[in-house]
């Protein structure tokens, strides 16, 4: 999520007045144009589900579960979760989801039995938090006010100082060189042990290479190189930077050093550069797909001076097509063919794989982007009608494929569809020498929008990344977070769901079996938490063939619905 990328957008502009931003950030007024989107089933009488948005205690020392059913003595290792945690200080709230401190979970797994721990990620921010009883560090939706310990100049000229870095991270847990991270999209991540959940050192990338933050969402080649993105500011506006990782280690020190921005893309508009969550790749590319979720360069670095906060500076510009952007993973060059679509918003790509000429790039996407500023802690607290109307008029994401021929010569002949894959409804067509307009196909059937649309997609990474495949997994949202689990069979596009009344499961981690030999031997992990029972989360292991439940591990704590999360084998 976007928590705090924007905070360090002129972290290292040097020479980058406000009047030069205006000036940049300036252009005519435009109508804009109701967009064709696709919506799920409309629905009535929502329930309330504000315990998922509520703060909780850390429970830091492990403790037993309950296991109901079996949990296979194969699994061994541990399921790794992040997201917010709590949403105030004092008598201060956080406005925004995003804008929770982090607080990480553990669920420990070998020989059927599960522990689970959490603890509050030991952040700057969270400190200085904690030690004044309020909101000391402004976050995603929240500006954070004067100190009233200052007299009413002081106050007045910190107006004129930029916003503050947060070192907040509650989107993931991500690998680099064999260490685990926490991280958000700011510059900054925190390396935790991921048996005790403590933080051991906070790292910066803006020390290593001329980016002012990365995303939480890093791809991994076989041979461990990391790939990842992260945005620059110059007095010639924003740069989005592709970043290598190396492997190896040279100590136990060593964290990003030999970290490589690999290329660099100039912005369709530099003052307002698109967001982006996360980003695709195959076995030769990287994929960048520039979306008109904009950020208004200009707002976000007057935002103090105005009182406004960061997510104030995010718009939606339904007048903008989306770009895909395809760089050479061995050169590091952008390739001249660039690929457009209509606009539309995605946040997490499911799998990309070259066959036959075609890059296949699949994700998940709605027809708009302005569900970022939706999700207000107000809004998912409401009930009733209200809770109605914001989910009813919220545009949903839907997996889809995009199908990018590779091969454009000056001999490619323009307005016709080069896309002859068979049984395939995208389309690819030549407008120039270098600009190929494509529509996507769907990847599912009508009845998957009974189940609210799909998001938090997950394959079976580590053997069929950037390969072709048949199955992804993801949670349905006929709610504003998700309430079923759903497995896709892209050959039939027919799935399996796990559902269950006013149980709600955080995105899917899929584990393989030992010598597993098909695609979907293995296990589907999810916590599952609920607002209607105190202290009843549990998690969930599912069959990932015949998706039925195998087992659960209950556990009586309270746990608020996070983000992202990854699984740590000790096998």
């Amino acid at each position: 999520m976007p928590t705090s990328v924007l905070k360090n957008a002129f972290r290292t502009s040097k020479g980058c007045s406000l009047t030069s931003l205006y000036r940049m950030s300036y252009r005519k007024p435009q109508t804009i144009a109701a967009a064709q989107r696709t919506y799920s089933t409309k629905v009535h009488g929502l329930p309330s589900i504000s315990p998922l948005v509520s703060s909780v205690e850390e429970t830091p020392d492990p403790i037993p579960t309950s296991v109901k059913g079996t949990i296979p003595t194969w699994i061994r290792g541990s399921l790794l979760r992040n997201g917010p945690g709590k949403f105030e200080f004092g008598n201060q709230h956080y406005n925004h989801w995003f804008d929770g401190m982090a607080l990480m979970h553990r669920f420990q797994i070998e020989d059927g039995q599960v522990t689970y721990r959490s603890r509050f990620l030991s952040s700057d921010s969270y400190k200085q938090n904690s030690e004044r009883n309020r909101i000391m560090v402004s976050e995603f939706g929240t500006l954070a006010l004067p100190d009233p310990c200052k007299n009413i100049f002081q106050r007045f000229l910190s107006r004129f100082e930029m916003i503050k870095s947060t070192d907040n991270a509650s989107v993931n847990f991500v690998k680099y060189k064999g260490d685990y991270y926490v991280s958000t999209e700011s510059n900054y991540m925190h390396r935790v042990d991921p048996d005790t959940l403590k933080s051991k050192q906070k790292v910066d990338w803006s020390k290593f290479i001329a980016v002012n933050g990365a995303t939480a969402h890093p791809h991994i080649d076989p041979d461990g190189t990391a790939y990842n993105m992260g945005n620059s500011y110059g007095n010639k506006g924003a740069l989005y930077n592709i970043i290598r990782v190396p492997p190896e280690r040279d100590g136990s020190t060593d964290t990003l050093e030999g970290a490589k921005i690999l290329c660099s893309i100039a912005p369709h508009d530099k003052s307002k550069p698109s967001y982006y969550h996360s980003f695709g790749m195959s076995e030769n590319y990287v994929v960048f797909i520039e979306q008109p979720i904009k950020m208004d360069l200009f707002k976000i670095v007057t935002g103090k001076l105005r009182g406004k906060s960061l997510n104030e500076g995010i718009f939606w510009d339904s007048n903008q097509e989306t770009i895909f952007h395809l760089i050479d993973k061995q050169t590091g060059k952008e390739m001249p063919v660039k690929y457009y679509t209509k606009a539309l918003s995605t946040f997490h790509q499911i799998n990309a794989f070259e066959q036959d000429g075609f890059l296949m790039l699949d994700m998940c996407s709605s027809d708009d982007g302005q569900a970022i500023n939706n999700f207000l802690v107000q809004n998912l607290r409401q009930s009733g009608e209200g809770l109605d109307e914001m989910y009813n008029t919220m545009c949903r994401p839907f997996p889809r494929r995009f199908v990018l021929p590779l091969n454009i010569t000056s001999e490619t002949p323009l307005e016709q569809n080069l896309n002859t894959r068979p049984d395939s409804t995208a389309t690819a067509v030549c407008r120039t020498k270098n600009q190929v307009f494509c529509t996507f196909e769907d990847l599912h059937g009508e009845d998957l929008k009974d189940y609210g649309g799909l998001e938090f997609p997950h394959i079976n990474y580590a053997k069929y990344n950037t390969k072709p495949y048949r199955y992804y997994y993801g949670c349905g949202f006929r709610h504003l977070v998700g309430d079923s689990l759903i497995k896709m069979d892209l050959e039939s596009k027919k799935f399996k769901v796990w559902r269950q009344p006013d149980l709600y499961p955080s995105e899917p981690v899929f584990i393989p079996s030992p010598n597993a030999e098909e695609e979907d031997d293995g296990v589907i992990l999810s916590v599952i938490i609920t607002p209607v029972k105190d202290k009843s989360t549990f998690l969930l292991v599912l069959d990932a063939k015949t998706f039925e439940e195998l087992g659960r591990a209950e556990v009586p704590v309270n746990i608020p619905y996070g983000f992202h999360g990854v699984f740590n084998s000790s096998a």
